[in-house]
């Protein structure tokens, strides 16, 4: 697939899309302005992570937090007791209350303050969540043992109270050491898009007007400008060749395996490696405005979008944080009845430390990462990660026709003249007079046929589009028009209706010439099914999903097409409100996916539970699909239906790894089984969780993209 492939318009032959149109189809790939991107200087060190209600935590600050939290940490242990007990390996000396606790006071304002300011931010929206819980454990812990030193040391009370710094300190460094091991998995789950940045050389060769190659740095590159690409090289933007001819690998841009044959006038991805040719080729893109910036700036919004599921786990995490609330009080009061304040307070903190939800934090995170990333190595950019969750839900695949299902590539089967006055060629030198501004799959297919025909035609002016009925211009002062039998229908022009039908049967689009009222000439052009469309709609209705075409195009073509891959139900000669009506009407009986080109196709691609957009990562696809499928390839829509639905079964089993845990050890703590001589103190509970929490990151880390069998 080359990059002019990737930027077709609409294909059916009912629903053309003009220059003008597409001139200001502007691509929405984020809310964030990246002004000139450097993708392959970008320093993932200094990344943010959302901890939560919008707070942002620094990746560069944390990995600084830890590690001087761990050091702060290492003199605590060594001179505070664990729960009251005294290690072999421990020291005590006059004063070194007091140190500890002006080390633990130091952790808990340094190393806990992301933990507190993402609980106040939380706490400002009034949805108390992960970091509430948090901070309310690490809190609650410090508190107590400042209260225990100064009952100790300065009023010397008996017995003494026992501090909780040991476990303070402990708890801050492990709730870090997670969260930075959170961040460093999203970053590696995330090497996709740093894949992408490194994709683009360091240098590019520009070409002066006298003819002198300079070697620029990338981020000075200009759009514009003439570059040099040589065998071997990486190209280092968005170009459209202007001399020159090489085979492209555009494999770990696009997916597409096989190189791809480049000549002038033919446009290139930044970032793809050019083959034993060499080429000169003007730039049009770099920067934000390159593909390849696009796609990153894709795949960024996607891990930075909070699903549902995600949301569903902080509304866990507030729960919890009120039920730890509740059982703390509840057992502070119990135990207060039953024996006294020294052992009141300790199991009140024991709750509110088991509390905090470090494995509940991850469980959807490190999930979405990884799938993700996944998606992104196997051509598959996740816009909307709220789609993946439709998945289970799925009735309909509604899917267009042309460039979904067909490949796009039209060739002229039948070229007739219907006028005494216009020869056959004539006919086909005014069709492709009208076609020579557009890049519309058909008129590609007109415009190839007269080249190889070696007939001159002149280009139309005044041009102008109606949209699902034609295509009109002027040449040698007659206003002409390549328009659909939709047209011929709707102005009641006289055709052969059966002649219509015998072409349409053999599934050709049938396009007329008209001047005024009087139709010249057809022209009907064939397409070929795509090798995988078959096998997609058989996968679907394995799946229990109802496949249904959408189309533009004439009904016979369309039954015969639908027929060869095995859909049923063939909705044809659709304007593109149309389609968008019919996505509402088949929404009222189940959640719907849409397949299509993405530009007349985009209301319904908008519309849709789950919108994908097939071929297209540069035009209004971008803006209006959940998914985008890079290669074009059909089989690439089963593999994201079983990613999916793998994803959702990951988030399910680390959901409950995180909130199962805190549900057995909240009523734990609070002495459920006192009676029978258990207590679960907050080391433990401490240490649990940090194995939970490594239970959760493995069972992510284990997610897969399951291979397409052929």
């Amino acid at each position: 697939m080359n990059a002019s492939e990737m930027n077709h318009n609409k294909m059916d032959s009912n629903m053309k899309m003009d220059h003008d149109d597409m001139a200001n189809m502007k691509m929405a790939a984020g809310d964030g302005d990246h002004g000139d991107m450097d993708m392959s200087n970008m320093d993932m060190t200094h990344m943010d992570m959302d901890m939560g209600d919008g707070h942002m935590m620094h990746m560069g600050n944390l990995k600084r937090k830890f590690w001087v939290s761990l050091i702060l940490t290492i003199p605590v242990i060594l001179m505070s007791p664990m729960m009251g007990v005294k290690l072999p390996f421990q020291i005590a000396f006059p004063g070194s209350d007091w140190v500890v606790a002006i080390l633990g006071s130091i952790l808990f304002f340094y190393g806990g303050m992301p933990f507190i300011s993402g609980a106040k931010a939380e706490l400002q929206l009034k949805r108390p969540a992960m970091m509430t819980l948090i901070s309310m454990g690490i809190s609650v812990a410090y508190i107590y043992s400042i209260y225990a030193v100064i009952a100790n040391d300065v009023f010397h009370v008996t017995p003494m109270v026992n501090n909780f710094f040991w476990e303070l300190s402990t708890l801050i460094v492990i709730m870090l050491l997670g969260h930075w091991i959170e961040m460093n998995t999203v970053m590696n789950a995330g090497s996709a898009v740093d894949a992408l940045g490194k994709l683009l050389p360091q240098t590019a060769h520009v070409i002066a007007d006298d003819g002198t190659a300079t070697d620029v740095q990338l981020s000075d590159l200009q759009v514009g400008q003439t570059v040099a690409v040589r065998a071997g090289e990486q190209i280092p933007a968005d170009a459209k060749i202007i001399s020159g001819t090489s085979d492209v690998n555009e494999s770990l841009v696009t997916g597409e395996s096989k190189a791809i044959k480049k000549a002038e006038g033919d446009d290139v991805i930044g970032g793809s490696v050019n083959g034993t040719g060499t080429f000169t080729a003007k730039v049009t893109g770099t920067g934000d405005s390159g593909y390849l910036a696009k796609v990153m700036d894709l795949i960024q919004n996607a891990k930075n979008s909070k699903s549902k599921s995600e949301n569903l786990a902080n509304r866990v995490a507030g729960w919890l944080f009120y039920a730890a609330l509740f059982a703390g009080i509840l057992a502070f009061i119990i135990w207060m009845v039953v024996a006294n304040l020294a052992v009141a307070l300790p199991v009140a903190v024991a709750v509110f430390v088991i509390a905090c939800p470090h494995a509940l934090g991850l469980a959807v995170p490190l999930v979405v990462a990884r799938s993700t990333a996944l998606a992104a190595q196997n051509g598959l950019l996740i816009r909307n990660r709220d789609a993946m969750e439709q998945v289970n839900h799925l009735k309909f695949a509604l899917m267009d026709k042309t460039g979904t299902l067909t490949k796009g590539h039209f060739q002229v089967n039948h070229l007739i003249s219907l006028d005494a006055d216009h020869s056959d060629d004539d006919v086909l030198a005014l069709m492709a007079g009208l076609e020579s501004g557009s890049s519309h799959p058909l008129a590609t297919g007109i415009l190839s046929d007269a080249k190889g025909k070696a007939i001159h035609f002149t280009p139309a002016t005044d041009t102008h589009q109606e949209t699902g009925l034609g295509q009109f211009g002027d040449i040698d002062g007659t206003t002409y028009g390549v328009v659909s039998v939709a047209y011929l229908d709707q102005h009641n022009l006289d055709y052969d209706h059966d002649q219509f039908k015998t072409f349409a049967a053999e599934g050709n689009s049938i396009s007329f010439l008209v001047a005024g009222e009087k139709v010249l000439g057809l022209v009907a052009e064939g397409d070929e099914i795509k090798p995988a469309a078959k096998m997609l709609v058989t996968s679907l209705k394995s799946q229990g999903i109802t496949p249904v075409m959408l189309t533009g195009d004439n009904q016979e073509t369309a039954n015969k097409v639908a027929a060869a891959v095995g859909i049923d139900d063939v909705q044809a000669h659709l304007l593109p409100e149309d389609k968008e009506r019919l996505v509402q009407k088949y929404q009222a009986d189940g959640k719907v996916l849409f397949i299509g080109d993405g530009v007349n196709d985009a209301p319904s691609l908008a519309r849709a539970d789950i919108g994908m957009a097939i071929g297209s990562g540069t035009d209004v696809a971008i803006e209006s699909a959940d998914i985008i499928l890079v290669a074009s390839d059909p089989a690439d829509v089963i593999q994201f239906l079983d990613l999916a639905r793998a994803t959702n079964r990951k988030m399910t089993e680390n959901l409950w790894w995180g909130a199962g845990y805190n549900l057995l050890a909240i009523p734990l703590a609070a002495g459920v089984l006192a009676p029978i001589g258990f207590m679960l103190d907050p080391m433990v509970g401490a240490v649990i969780m940090s194995l939970s929490t490594i239970i959760v990151a493995i069972n992510a880390m284990s997610l897969k993209i399951k291979p397409i069998a052929e």
